[in-house]
């Protein structure tokens, strides 16, 4: 069962996108795709191939040095970063460091991007961040130190933050990384039942396999290949992004896909 999120699913189009640090090569070259109203795109490839620099287009830190990213046809960039902030929400790698601040606190930051200069949070605020609590099984946790949750909990309370954002977009960059594998699941089956548009990254092919709709496969830079996760993920393309030896295996009874990997010789 599905989560209903707290603005309607919305789409999101790259085109063309290179960037890369002011006077050296591009490390992102041509990249295009576009992030279906309700679906979830995952973004992989080997490390350095431009998974976390595309993010960063994506959420608004960095300035295409060429090409364009829309939300329903208006470019990024052309919004101000209020209203970029109400759009885009972004759930990095890195996590608070004052692990003083109590759940609800942090989760209440979210609500930033809609309030006006130093204005208290209102009733509406509330009922906002009180969703976005709920939506994640926080609702025990709000009085609790941020500094006392195990990882997976923080990576929930740091998408309960996002949610409070109402973004149209959810991006993710690595949300697994660190985790064990139970926590890996559960914030996986997490993004699964949000009823929101999801670009996310991430390394195990076989979560990518069972959690995402559509796939994009970086490698150096540039776009590998963009489509369905069940038509773009073969063994030819993994063994072109990753440079290994792959078999792809169906599970039985679910008849999912199952990746197994090893170097030749």
């Amino acid at each position: 069962m599905k989560h209903a999120s707290l603005q309607a699913p919305t789409s999101l189009q790259a085109n063309d996108l290179s960037w890369g640090p002011k006077g050296q090569p591009d490390l992102l070259s041509n990249i295009s795709f576009h992030a279906e109203p309700g679906r979830i795109l995952g973004v992989i490839g080997p490390n350095g191939a431009g998974k976390s620099t595309l993010l960063r287009l994506l959420y608004r830190f960095h300035r295409p040095r060429s090409g364009q990213v829309s939300i329903d046809g208006q470019d990024l960039w052309q919004l101000s970063p209020r209203t970029a902030a109400q759009k885009i929400a972004a759930v990095l790698q890195e996590q608070p460091t004052d692990f003083a601040l109590s759940v609800g606190e942090i989760v209440a930051l979210g609500r930033t991007p809609h309030r006006r200069g130093f204005s208290q949070i209102g009733s509406r605020d509330k009922i906002i961040i009180d969703t976005a609590l709920a939506t994640l099984n926080l609702q025990g946790f709000a009085k609790r130190s941020f500094g006392t949750l195990s990882g997976g909990e923080r990576q929930r309370v740091m998408v309960a933050r996002a949610l409070a954002q109402e973004p149209h977009v959810l991006i993710l960059d690595e949300p697994t990384n660190h985790l064990d594998i139970r926590h890996q699941l559960e914030v996986l089956l997490l993004l699964r039942n949000l009823d929101m548009t999801i670009i996310t990254s991430l390394h195990d092919l076989n979560l990518v396999g069972q959690y995402t709709d559509d796939v994009l496969v970086l490698a150096d830079g540039r776009c590998l290949a963009f489509g369905p996760s069940d038509q773009v993920l073969t063994e030819q393309l993994v063994d072109r992004a990753f440079g290994i030896t792959s078999r792809i295996e169906r599970l039985m009874p679910s008849n999912q896909s199952h990746f197994t990997f090893h170097l030749e010789p």
